[in-house]
């Protein structure tokens, strides 16, 4: 892996060079990780000219350093009451940099000044979204972390669904998922789990509550595993108890066709906003179209929510090999509602087409 990590810094640097930046400073955890292999935490990466490429962490007590890091960095340890990225501006000198380029969407104005302060000979750009950008198209290894995870997170939603429901709490029921997630072995889950019962449900981002699952209520729940720094994505929606009510059934079977159209948009050189575009259709069509998200998907990597948006006034295209989801739902106030969440990796057609890396099954089940 170690041959991975230098490519990606090597691929950064010329960028950086190209832009008349011979020196970058990295310090949002996610681009540390992917340019370094980990990211302790405080942890710094200094990308310095002439492939002298230095990780800065703070010095902690008992700890012997750092795992999983690229053999090839230079390893810094800054005292606990220093600020690594400081540090790493203090290495460089207007001689071998004049110039560093920092991600200021990341470094606080504090931390900027304070970066500034310690090399006044250097002028600071900005890195802007490089590295995000970097970041978009995954590696076989990366979407191999990615079906792992969707593996585990598929295994713990389908021990759920055997087990009784009725009279649990939707805390209660967040809490089990995400241990199970661990069982399986996640690193834990890739962001707060949601389950939303009864009028909560279909309701993107609901925190769980108290209530208690009921008779005919809908159910949705939302989870993904978090595996050696990979996150997914699946969501899916039951019926409790009883067969499924006529509106119950004809909801979920418009939020299911939106779904699968913004599924099958997923090829390469299709536009973020088409793609947006054939999954909110179904849905403006029925007359949903004034309480639809502003978004109806979104990449996934070593954070939950990355570039692309599948949004309306998204710009861009897709290529091969971009992770993916596709989660369109519709909420009834008072009701309840649907959301259905899938996590894909755009293929070409000659490959099969997208592929579904979450598989719990999308039947509206009655539990």
């Amino acid at each position: 892996m170690s041959d991975v990590y230098a490519v990606r810094r090597a691929r950064l640097r010329d960028r950086c060079a190209a832009a008349g930046n011979p020196a970058a400073l990295v310090s949002r955890p996610a681009n540390v990780r992917y340019l370094a292999g980990g990211a302790p935490p405080g942890a710094v990466l200094l990308l310095g000219p002439y492939d002298n490429d230095t990780l800065l962490c703070p010095r902690t007590p008992g700890h012997e350093g750092p795992e999983g890091i690229d053999e090839r960095l230079r390893l810094t340890a800054v005292p606990i009451s220093g600020d690594p990225a400081v540090a790493a501006a203090g290495i460089l000198t207007p001689s071998s940099a004049g110039s560093l380029a920092v991600e200021e969407h990341h470094l606080t104005v504090a931390r900027h000044r304070a970066v500034g302060a310690v090399a006044p000979g250097l002028r600071l750009t900005d890195l802007g979204y490089a590295v995000e950008q970097q970041r978009i198209v995954k590696d076989e290894t990366e979407i191999a972390c990615l079906r792992i995870a969707a593996e585990i997170a598929d295994h713990a939603l389908g021990e759920l669904l055997e087990s009784i429901l009725v009279g649990r709490t939707e805390r209660h029921l967040a809490l089990e998922l995400e241990r199970r997630l661990v069982d399986h072995g996640a690193d834990g889950p890739a962001f707060p789990t949601v389950v939303a019962t009864g009028p909560h449900s279909g309701r993107p981002g609901h925190r769980p509550s108290d209530r208690r699952v009921e008779e005919g209520d809908f159910l949705s729940v939302g989870l993904g595993a978090d595996y050696r720094g990979y996150r997914c994505l699946i969501g899916r929606t039951f019926v409790i108890g009883t067969s499924p009510a006529d509106w119950q059934i004809e909801l979920y079977e418009l939020v299911f066709a939106a779904q699968r159209a913004g599924r099958e948009g997923l090829v390469p050189g299709a536009g973020y906003r088409d793609v947006d575009r054939a999954t909110r259709h179904p849905l403006e069509a029925a007359g949903h179209g004034e309480g639809l998200a502003a978004r109806t998907g979104h990449g996934v990597g070593l954070e939950i929510d990355e570039d692309p948006q599948l949004a309306p006034a998204a710009m861009g295209k897709l290529d091969a090999c971009v992770p993916v989801t596709v989660g369109p739902g519709v909420h009834l106030p008072g009701r309840g509602g649907v959301r259905i969440d899938d996590t894909l990796v755009v293929r070409p057609e000659a490959d099969g087409g997208p592929e579904l890396l979450t598989i719990t099954t999308k039947e509206l089940l009655a539990l």
